[in-house]
C-alpha cells in the first residue's frame, strides 16, 4: 500500500482540474463561515468549467458568494440553512432558497438522503503525521457533509489552525487536494454600542459563578462575553464563538473546571474571529471541535448544570412568542442553533434560556416588543419554550408566568414610548385587566440606578429594589402572609382581600416623582418580597408621605431600618425637602425606626396615633 505521502501527493492538482471533476446538475456543499474554501469558490464561477443547473448548499459563510449573483442564475441556485449577509438579498430575490432547520437536525438530512451531497467543497489544515487532515474552525455541518459526500475536494491550507476534537479526515476520504497559503477568512464583531452594552450587561447579570455558557451569533451574545470578567470557573458549550473569549480563557475565568461534561474543555462546533484567535487555538488541548450533531444535540446540553443559552431575536410578541429569522414575510438569518440551545439550557439542571434583542429598532421608530408579529413572521421559538427575555431596560422572567403576567412583564422592558400601547393591546384582547394603568413614557423608566445588595446581620442576602408593575402577584402574596397586627399597622384598618385593584396602588409607581422600594429573597420559587417602603411625594410642599411593610417572620431583622435608609437617599438625591408618616402608637418597631435615624423628628399625637415629620436637610 502506498504510504499517506504518497497518496497526498498523487491527490495534488490545481483549482481549475478539481473544480472540473464537478458535473452539470450536482449538489455541492461549500464549508462554514471562514473556512470558506476561497480559491474553490472562486474557481467554481469561472467560465473554465462546464457546471450548469447545479445546487449549492451551505450553511453560512463570510467570504464573497458569487454563485448566487443573476449572472450566473444558469449555473447555480443556492439552498442555505442560514442567511448570511452575502446570500440574504439574492435569496430573498427568488435566485435563491431558504431551509428551514435547526443546526442539531441538518445532518440527519444528509445522513439519511434526504439531501445527497455529491461534492463537498472544504478547508483544511495540511496532514498531520499520521496522515490526517483538520477541518480547522469550521467542523459544525462540514463533517457529516464529508461523510456522506460522493467526492470531497480540500483546499489545504497552511494558514488554517490545527484544532482538536472530532475534526480529523484521513487524506484517502479526499478526492482532490488544492493547496493554498492565502489568509483565512477574518472576522471581527462590530462595535457595540450603548444599547448593546446595556443589554449585555443585564444577561451577565443572569450569570451565577460555575455556569457553563452558549453564546449564539450575533454582536449581542458575543458582547456579553466582556462582562464576565468577574465571574469565577466558567465552562463554554456552544456553536460558536470568536476572540472576545481568549482574554477570558487567559485570565482563568473561563477554565470548566465545574463542568458536568467535557470537563476542563471549551465544546464548540466552529469559530470565527481574527488571526489571533486563529493562533490561540492551533493545536490547543482546551477547545474541543466537535461536529454540530453532538454540540447542538438538546439532550448533550441538557447534562450541563446551570447551563445559559445566549440567542437574539428579531422580534417577540407580548405573549412571549419569538420570531428570530425573518422580517415579516422577507427571511433574514435562521434557526441556527437557537431553539437546540433555548430547550436544553431550559432542561438543564438550574438552566437558564435567554433570548436578547434591543427594545426597537430603525433608529427608536418601531418596537420589537409587539402586541402581535408582523404579517408574516415565523415563530422560532414557541412562548411556551421561552424563558428569559432580555432588552436593555431589563429582564422579564417568562417561565411559569401566565398570559397576563407575560404582557406587563415584556411591556416592562419594552421602550417606554410604545409600553402603553402594548397594554392597551393587552386590554382589547382581555389578556390584562381593563383597570391595568398606563402611565406616561417618563413614569415608566425604571430606575435601575436605586437598585442594592444588603446583608442582614444574620447573613441573608436581600435584594432591595425599585418595585415593578410586574410585583403585583408578589405583593399580593406578601399581604396575605401578614398577620392582622401587621395589616392594621400598615392600613389602620382591618382588610381581608387583597385584590388586583387593590395591590395596582402600590406597584403602579410614577417613578418621575414617587419611589417604592422592595425587599427581595431568592428562594426555591424564585424571587419573594418580604418587605416594602414606600414615598408619595406631594408636588406643593415638595414633602412625601412615607409607609412601610415588613412580612412577619421577617421583622426585626433590620429589614424596615435599610429600606429607611435607602428611600431616604433616594430623597435627597431628588432634592425631597422632608418626609411624613402616620404610625400607631402601638407600632414600637416602626417609630424606632424613626427616632434612632438621627434626624431630628417632630411628633404630634392625635387619638391613637403619631403623626412623625422630618426634614432631610438636602
Amino acid at each position: 500500500m502506498a504510504s499517506w505521502q504518497e497518496l497526498y501527493e498523487s491527490k495534488k492538482t490545481s483549482a481549475s482540474k478539481a473544480i472540473g471533476r464537478i458535473r452539470p446538475g450536482a449538489r455541492i456543499f461549500i464549508g462554514t463561515g471562514c473556512g470558506q474554501p476561497q480559491i474553490l469558490v472562486d474557481e467554481l464561477v469561472s467560465d473554465r468549467n462546464d457546471i450548469v443547473d447545479a445546487e449549492v448548499y451551505h450553511l453560512l459563510t463570510r467570504g464573497q458568494a458569487p454563485y448566487i449573483r443573476e449572472e450566473y442564475a444558469r449555473k447555480f441556485r443556492t439552498c442555505s440553512f442560514f442567511l448570511a449577509p452575502n446570500v440574504r438579498e439574492g435569496i430573498v430575490s427568488g435566485r435563491g432558497d431558504y431551509i428551514p432547520i435547526g443546526l442539531s437536525d441538518i445532518p440527519s438530512l444528509f445522513y439519511s438522503g434526504r439531501i445527497p451531497i455529491d461534492v463537498a467543497l472544504i478547508q483544511t489544515s495540511p496532514p498531520d503525521k499520521n496522515g490526517y487532515l483538520s477541518l480547522g474552525i469550521s467542523v459544525d455541518i462540514v463533517k457529516s457533509a464529508v461523510e456522506n459526500s460522493l467526492t470531497v475536494i480540500a483546499e489545504v491550507n497552511e494558514k488554517m489552525p490545527r484544532t482538536l476534537g472530532d475534526t480529523f479526515i484521513p487524506v484517502d476520504m479526499v478526492e482532490a487536494v488544492v493547496e493554498s497559503d492565502r489568509d483565512v477568512l477574518e472576522y471581527s464583531l462590530p462595535e457595540s454600542d450603548h444599547t448593546i452594552d446595556a443589554i449585555a450587561r443585564n444577561v451577565a447579570s443572569l450569570i451565577d459563578d460555575g455556569s457553563t455558557v452558549e453564546v449564539g451569533i450575533g454582536t449581542i451574545p458575543q458582547a456579553v462575553l466582556r462582562y464576565l470578567r468577574e465571574k469565577n470557573d466558567l465552562g463554554v458549550h456552544t456553536e460558536m464563538f470568536n476572540d472576545a473569549i481568549v482574554p477570558l480563557v487567559e485570565e482563568g475565568i473561563i477554565n470548566g473546571k465545574r463542568k458536568t461534561i467535557n470537563r476542563g474543555r471549551v465544546v464548540a462546533s466552529f469559530c470565527l474571529g481574527t488571526r489571533r484567535l486563529y493562533d490561540y487555538i492551533h493545536e490547543n488541548q482546551m477547545f474541543d471541535f466537535r461536529p454540530t450533531e453532538y454540540v447542538n444535540d438538546p439532550f448533550v446540553i441538557s447534562q450541563h448544570r446551570r447551563m445559559v443559552a445566549i440567542n437574539v431575536a428579531i422580534e417577540v410578541d407580548m405573549t412571549g412568542q419569538v420570531c428570530s429569522d425573518s422580517i415579516g414575510y422577507d427571511f433574514y438569518s435562521g434557526i441556527g442553533g437557537q431553539l437546540d440551545f433555548n430547550r436544553g439550557a431550559a432542561r438543564a439542571r438550574d438552566g437558564k434560556a435567554i433570548i436578547a434583542l434591543p427594545s426597537t429598532a430603525k433608529g427608536g421608530t418601531i418596537s420589537r416588543i409587539v402586541p402581535r408579529l408582523t404579517e408574516g413572521a415565523g415563530v422560532v421559538v414557541p412562548r411556551g419554550d421561552v424563558r428569559y427575555v432580555v432588552t436593555e431596560y431589563g429582564i422579564a422572567d417568562l417561565f411559569g408566568r401566565n398570559i397576563r403576567e407575560r404582557v406587563l412583564s415584556l411591556a416592562e422592558i419594552a421602550h417606554p414610548d410604545f409600553r402603553n400601547e402594548i397594554l392597551k393591546e393587552g386590554k382589547k384582547r382581555r389578556y390584562v385587566f381593563a383597570h391595568q394603568k398606563e402611565r406616561s413614557p417618563e413614569s415608566w423608566q425604571y430606575p435601575r440606578e436605586f437598585e442594592t445588595r444588603r446583608t442582614l446581620a444574620d447573613g441573608t442576602a436581600v435584594l432591595f429594589r425599585p418595585v415593578k408593575p410586574t410585583d403585583d402577584h408578589a405583593l399580593r402574596d406578601m399581604c396575605y402572609a401578614l398577620s392582622e397586627k401587621s395589616i392594621a399597622f400598615r392600613f389602620f384598618q382591618p382588610i381581608k382581600a387583597f385584590p388586583h385593584k387593590f395591590v395596582q396602588e402600590f406597584t403602579s409607581i410614577d417613578y418621575s416623582t414617587d419611589m417604592a422600594i422592595a425587599a427581595t429573597i431568592q428562594d426555591m420559587g424564585g424571587e419573594s418580597i418580604v418587605g416594602v417602603g414606600h414615598y408619595f411625594l406631594n408636588r406643593e410642599t415638595n414633602r412625601a408621605e412615607l409607609s412601610f411593610l415588613v412580612r412577619d417572620d421577617w421583622q426585626a431583622k433590620g429589614i424596615g431600618t435599610l429600606l429607611f435608609e435607602i428611600l431616604v437617599d433616594i430623597a435627597r438625591r431628588r432634592g425631597v425637602k422632608g418626609f411624613e408618616a402616620s404610625v400607631l402608637a402601638s407600632n414600637a418597631g416602626m417609630l424606632n425606626v424613626f427616632f434612632n435615624s438621627g434626624f431630628e423628628v417632630s411628633t404630634k399625637r392625635e387619638e391613637d396615633m403619631f403623626v412623625i415629620s422630618f426634614d432631610l436637610d438636602v
